[in-house]
């Protein structure tokens, strides 16, 4: 069916009618979702792990007709979920074209569209604007100010219309106003200046905004919604009491509950799916996603920053890039990603954690090694919670070592792994670079258990063993019965 391009014939068509006339955009917002939740039909699909806490919440605000501001760390998804409620609004709806806030044309607000209409009739141009040019995202800085939110009197505008200055046709929109009949979205809110806070007052309570103190008023309709980290409040900036009053549903997000969940959530946003097709052991995914969680309960790293779901995500793609150069390098046909990989993808960690004083004093670097070390062990012990390696651990105590070059060929690394007793029997696939990968992961995973060591030079390595307790304790009471002293 051809779409109306004219107000006569949007008025002599179905959507012309009374109901469409009257429907508020959070109307339009609260039947879309009414008619997903009945049909069963998924509803922010393009986010995980909100499913029985976040997502619940956003549907009953959205059910009330409220604003809403989401409150949480980086990296919470904070912004997808504001972007995906685009997916409530209908596929398109009809402006009146070359009106600057979207203006019905059946119940127009601005003079430019008034006069218009009273000029032309149903011969009046309309357009059709899909779902996505309804929403409007604005970053909050200190810098921003209310003629970019709400508006401002064009003197350079009213001088060539020949209008007064107090005139609506005068008038430059802010971002707000031309967000007219969709969703206005601010991320980290408390940036935003109080007296820009103040000015959203009237949108959100009376429906109306008010341009530069002129008799000048405007019932917009727009749904506004919001982000902000809750640490904001105090450190960069606040939001103001009354604009916290009018905000009908306060939401707070979090980080994936499970392990398993981050590991879904990091592998649907990673950019993994390439030309060369990195093989990644589902232990390497664990390990990438056991950094995250591990940093998030160091007390070294800054809680309330918070460590975002980015370091994963990151951190994942700088390993299959590593695979895929060694690979490049070594003539290896197939790239798959490792434990090495892993620790040469330090440089996505370092940038996204913030340390206390006393991470301050190690170091990024050295914080972020230990946290793969962490990561390591926690997926190691998984993997073989009851498996004896005694065999492997006695051949690096009794001298042996094992260098391990990046760029080594699969196979030049195996002949290296095949020296040690047993351990290649403990990968019992068909594919080579998987078993390399395996059997790395082993090693690593006993360096991390403290049963083996690692040099930069030698590899991995014995341990040095320090005297145990009891012969300290059985050589000090040797030497004090020499004495003939008592032991207290």
């Amino acid at each position: 069916m051809k779409q109306p391009s004219t107000l006569g014939e949007l008025l002599s068509s179905p959507l012309g009618s009374e109901s469409y006339r009257n429907r508020t955009i959070k109307d339009e917002m609260r039947e879309n979702l009414i008619r997903k939740l009945r049909h069963k039909e998924t509803v922010f699909g393009g986010v995980k792990g909100y499913d029985d806490s976040v997502i619940p919440q956003i549907v009953n605000a959205i059910l009330s007709r409220h604003n809403m501001i989401l409150l949480g760390l980086r990296g919470q998804a904070k912004s997808r979920i504001l972007r995906e409620l685009t997916d409530l609004l209908d596929a398109s709806i009809p402006a009146v074209a070359g009106c600057e806030i979207n203006d019905n044309p059946l119940a127009p607000i601005c003079r430019q569209c008034l006069d218009l209409i009273d000029q032309k009739g149903s011969a009046t141009p309309i357009v059709w604007h899909t779902r996505h040019e309804r929403y409007v995202e604005k970053l909050a800085t200190p810098d921003v100010t209310i003629a970019d939110i709400i508006g401002d009197i064009d003197p350079i505008k009213a001088a060539r219309g020949g209008h007064a200055l107090g005139s609506e046709l005068s008038i430059h929109y802010g971002l707000l106003p031309r967000a007219n009949r969709g969703i206005f979205a601010i991320n980290e809110l408390p940036d935003l200046a109080g007296k820009i806070q103040v000015g959203l007052f009237n949108i959100m309570q009376e429906g109306d905004v008010q341009i530069k103190g002129y008799p000048v008023r405007l019932p917009l309709d727009v749904v506004l919604v919001f982000s902000a980290n809750p640490e904001d409040y105090t450190a960069r900036g606040k939001i103001v009491t009354p604009l916290k009053d009018r905000i009908g549903s306060e939401i707070k997000t979090h980080y994936p509950a499970t392990l398993e969940l981050g590991v879904q959530i990091t592998e649907q946003e990673s950019w993994t799916k390439r030309g060369s097709d990195v093989v990644i052991p589902d232990f390497v995914r664990q390990i990438v996603e056991g950094i995250a969680f591990r940093a998030r309960a160091d007390q070294r790293i800054d809680k309330r920053s918070g460590v975002s779901q980015r370091l994963p995500i990151s951190c994942l793609e700088n390993v299959v890039s590593n695979a895929e150069r060694r690979a490049i390098l070594s003539g290896d046909p197939e790239p798959v990603a490792r434990v090495l990989d892993i620790y040469a993808a330090i440089p996505s960690i370092t940038g996204k954690i913030e340390l206390e004083y006393e991470g301050e004093l190690k170091g990024a670097e050295t914080i972020a090694r230990d946290l793969i070390k962490q990561a390591v062990l926690m997926t190691f012990r998984q993997a073989y919670p009851a498996i004896d390696f005694k065999s492997v651990i006695e051949f690096f105590e009794m001298g042996g070592s094992i260098p391990i070059a990046e760029t080594d060929s699969v196979k030049v690394t195996l002949s290296q792994l095949a020296r040690i007793p047993t351990l290649l029997e403990r990968t019992p696939t068909a594919a080579d670079t998987l078993r390399l990968a395996l059997s790395e992961f082993i090693l690593e995973g006993l360096y991390a258990s403290d049963k083996i060591g690692r040099s930069e030079e030698r590899g991995y390595i014995g341990i040095e063993r320090k005297t145990a307790p009891q012969e300290l304790y059985r050589d000090y009471t040797i030497e004090r019965s020499r004495s003939k002293k008592p032991l207290n």
